[in-house]
């Protein structure tokens, strides 16, 4: 019998330990500590709310674009899955989002890594919710090259729902970028309607990084 436990032991000291869930957007418990506001035009306004019984984050813009960005670093080689969940009242109507005067989006989730070389600048995915484009669909964003948007979610079919995603980082950054990334910057929420000068609300739960079998 000893020998038996000795060996399931040996067995599980040997198993690779797998991380804990990082939670970066601990909104559930009313935490924003860390998440600064960045101005675009305008401000969106973010605070928490109750929804639900649960405490989640809540986004509204009049014609306005501002995040909340939470600069930390995260290690991809641990923790390369991103896990969130939102909702939005009404996805804006524009008519074509891959144009400046169409970047506009109810909900979105950023993730930014370093660029590379010592003076590059970073890149970042940005996850929306699309008014139109295909759950998929992926295009350089009008701004700037450095950022690539995918619409995870689109159209008025889930407004008014909660909706769950889950995005292996490292695989969308080489598929987006031909980038083996290892490391994040910094995490973001955004909701902003400044360009086509319309109004946007949503809802933003946890969000959080784990192993991929996590």
């Amino acid at each position: 019998m000893l020998r038996l436990a000795l060996a399931a032991a040996a067995l599980l000291a040997a198993l690779p330990l797998r991380a804990e869930p990082l939670v970066v957007g601990r909104f559930s418990s009313g935490d924003t500590e860390g998440w600064q506001l960045r101005h675009f035009e305008g401000e969106t306004r973010y605070r928490i709310v109750k929804a639900g019984g649960l405490k989640v984050l809540e986004a509204e813009s009049e014609a306005a674009a501002s995040s909340l960005y939470l600069e930390r670093e995260i290690d991809l080689a641990e923790r390369p899955v991103l896990e969130w969940r939102w909702k939005v009242e009404a996805p804006l109507a524009v008519a074509d989002e891959r144009v400046k005067a169409g970047d506009d989006f109810a909900a979105r989730v950023y993730v930014v890594a370093p660029g590379e070389g010592l003076f590059a600048l970073p890149i970042a995915i940005s996850y929306v919710w699309s008014g139109g484009a295909p759950v998929g669909a992926d295009w350089p964003n009008p701004f700037t090259s450095k950022v690539r948007m995918v619409a995870v979610e689109s159209g008025l079919a889930h407004a008014g729902e909660w909706r769950s995603y889950r995005r292996n980082l490292r695989e969308d950054f080489r598929r987006l970028f031909g980038r083996e990334v290892e490391q994040l910057e910094g995490v973001a929420v955004m909701t902003d309607a400044d360009n086509s000068r319309q109004r946007a609300r949503a809802w933003y739960g946890d969000i959080l990084l784990r192993g991929e079998g996590g």
